[in-house]
């Protein structure tokens, strides 16, 4: 239960993206207004293990989908569904909180 204040007292301490953009227009021609630019790096790519009764379809399959590397194939097909699950779970988020 507490953690479902500490959650709307945080929601409520957010400006919204109309805010938030009002603000960036008004200091847009103020430099004083900005902090110094960030560097952000793209994280290192993680290695996937796969069981070796999966590698042989997966070959197979990437070669069907004109795919030249195996490893290319599996990248597509997993961000393929990671986006299907996320439209998934957001549309779930929706069906609750109405």
């Amino acid at each position: 239960m507490a953690a479902m204040k500490n959650l709307k007292k945080k929601r409520a301490k957010t400006p919204d993206q109309a805010t938030i953009d009002r603000l960036v227009i008004a200091q847009a021609g103020d430099d004083l207004a900005w902090e110094a630019p960030v560097r952000v790096r793209r994280a290192q790519a993680a290695s996937l293990l796969i069981p070796g009764e999966l590698a042989a379809p997966a070959a197979f399959l990437a070669r069907v989908h004109r795919e030249a590397r195996v490893d290319k194939w599996v990248e597509r097909v997993v961000r393929e569904k990671v986006e299907i699950e996320e439209l998934a779970f957001g549309e779930a988020k929706r069906k609750l909180a109405s």
